[in-house]
């Protein structure tokens, strides 16, 4: 006998979820045909629990292989449920790896992906000796870096800047320029294979570390561009780049200068994106991770 479906209502409700979700085993955030994303599994669940086809808008288009903690998306339904039993009903229809941590009820003034005051994006990179428990969530360097250096050259790229020379794809993007709030490298202890806000904080350059995180706040992304700001950083670590070349990358002497290397995506977490209240359209011209 099939599942009973929630009774329908002829207004329509705007729910926001907040989503969770290791992305070793997904391509990215967006629908695919035929590929496994973490958008077509949400709505597959919310086909499946209610019959609706609904269509889900995330804040972040998140890369294949890379994680999340905060993911917020949103779908709008004409199924009449209580808003926090949706995290529940859609979980039921998840495979383990990803999960819907809260449902609410908003206006629909809310939208995921133009609403967002903020967003939060960690890289790890670990600097001991790879552990397969831990390989899935951070990018094994398996060496020191100099945590001074990178924090020296992570402050020149703090502001609103053109970031051309950061992104992985200028295909269709017509607007390079984002706003970085905060940019911070971290040393930690304990590097293991969480990607939640757990950790040993080392500030002191000098101390022994396993592994470096670099956090950055910013209003929006553009592809690729937290994995090659983290392989900028990396690289004037190793003494392959000069600090003052972060700087530079950010001019117009971007043009002579070799591009930073891209690092892995399974070592990028989306921690967190805010929004304020009311929530407000942030949307520009280009083309917002």
């Amino acid at each position: 006998m099939a599942p009973r479906r929630p009774c329908s209502s002829l207004s329509t409700k705007r729910i926001k979820l907040v989503v969770s979700y290791d992305g070793t085993d997904f391509r990215g955030w967006a629908a695919q045909t035929g590929q496994r994303t973490v958008q077509s599994t949400l709505t597959e669940a919310v086909r499946q629990a209610t019959g609706e086809d609904v269509e889900i808008v995330g804040a972040s288009r998140t890369d294949s292989g890379a994680h999340a903690l905060g993911q917020v998306c949103h779908f709008d339904t004409n199924v009449d449920m209580e808003p926090e039993n949706w995290a529940r009903v859609i979980n039921k229809r998840l495979e383990p790896d990803v999960a819907v941590k809260s449902s609410s009820l908003v206006g629909d003034n809310f939208h995921a992906r133009f609403s967002p005051d903020s967003r939060f994006y960690r890289y790890r990179i670990s600097t001991v000796r790879r552990n397969p428990f831990t390989t899935r969530y951070l990018f094994d360097y398996g060496r020191g870096l100099d945590l001074k250096l990178m924090s020296q050259a992570a402050q020149a790229i703090v502001g609103e800047h053109d970031f051309r020379a950061f992104t992985e794809e200028l295909d269709g993007v017509e607007n390079t320029v984002r706003k970085l709030f905060n940019v911070n490298v971290i040393g930690i202890r304990d590097a293991r294979c969480e990607i939640q806000d757990a950790r040993s904080e080392i500030r002191d350059p000098g101390s022994e570390i396993d592994g470096v995180d670099i956090d950055i706040v910013g209003t929006a992304f553009l592809r690729g561009m937290m994995r090659r700001i983290s392989g900028g950083l990396l690289e004037i670590a190793r003494g392959h780049r000069p600090v003052e070349d972060m700087a530079r990358l950010l001019t117009e002497e971007r043009d002579s200068l070799q591009w930073p290397v891209v690092l892995p995506a399974k070592g990028l977490c989306l921690m967190e994106v805010k929004y304020s209240d009311p929530p407000r359209d942030n949307r520009t011209a280009s083309k917002l991770a």
